[in-house]
């Protein structure tokens, strides 16, 4: 894998801090390997890491770039991340998918583009349903990375469920602390002596329309249109529900990423972020 024949892979995280971390430790290890690297961030989030590590840190290297595509919602304090509601909406809504779509033109335009050629998409995710109908306009593969752990994983994967036995959205907010928390969930595969409490926080909430939960429900809807899905953890922390999850069958391929900060620690020091 040389050359113009790298594979390249356009990485998008989520516009949040904890979220562009991982993305890029995934990156990284992928850059290692041998791929050609395009990480997306926003305007915003580009210009706090300028701002942050000086007008040249983000030169790269010639097989790992950055490149940006706008905000949607207006910029708020420089010196913090936007609010996740705020954003969340901006995903659900699919405006990032014209800038992105855009993006990828540009990347595969040989005449204006020294890159190899776009071949799969690593998306956070969190970053649908955007990040799915652009791999499938553009007929690429997508793994979609989420940096969480296994079990979270799985309970957003029940948010439906949840619904419908009327586990949530709670009924007003004296639920939050009358014990109604601390009822067991015990169908879920592979986890034992779950509570309502232990699942997504998303679920916390007293409106149907929450845009959180919104979100959890998008990403159970489409995540089987997925190559594959990688998991922020590693097999012998999870080996249950990660067994259940591969058992499913709305899921694609179940890879773990992890321990990464070991995985880091045998690359060679590189002029990267």
């Amino acid at each position: 894998m040389v050359g113009d024949n790298k594979p390249h892979v356009v990485c998008v995280p989520v516009p949040a801090q904890s979220h562009i971390k991982g993305m890029l430790k995934l990156a990284k290890l992928l850059h290692n390997t041998g791929f050609h690297i395009t990480f997306v961030n926003t305007e915003f989030n580009h210009r706090r890491f300028l701002k942050s590590q000086g007008p040249n840190s983000l030169h790269g290297l010639l097989d790992f770039r950055l490149e940006t595509i706008p905000n949607d919602p207006p910029d708020s304090d420089e010196d913090a991340t936007q609010d996740i509601t705020m954003l969340v909406e901006v995903v659900v809504k699919d405006r990032f998918l014209a800038p992105f779509c855009n993006l990828l033109i540009k990347l595969n335009d040989t005449t204006t583009s020294d890159n190899p050629p776009v071949t799969c998409i690593v998306s956070d995710g969190f970053m649908l349903p955007f990040a799915i109908s652009a791999a499938e306009e553009f007929e690429l593969p997508i793994a979609l990375f989420f940096t969480i752990a296994a079990c979270n994983f799985m309970g957003i994967m029940h948010f439906h469920t949840l619904v419908e036995k009327e586990l949530a959205p709670l009924k007003d907010e004296s639920f939050l602390t009358n014990g109604f928390l601390d009822k067991v969930i015990d169908w879920f595969p592979g986890m034992k002596g779950i509570r309502l409490r232990d699942l997504p926080s998303f679920l916390r909430t007293t409106n149907p329309d929450d845009v959180l939960l919104t979100l959890g429900f998008v990403v159970s809807d489409v995540v089987h249109k997925a190559s594959a899905l990688v998991l922020f953890t590693f097999d012998a922390l999870e080996q249950g529900v990660l067994t259940a999850l591969s058992s499913m069958p709305n899921i694609p391929p179940v890879h773990t990423i992890g321990p990464v900060e070991l995985l880091l620690n045998q690359i060679p020091r590189q002029e990267t972020l």
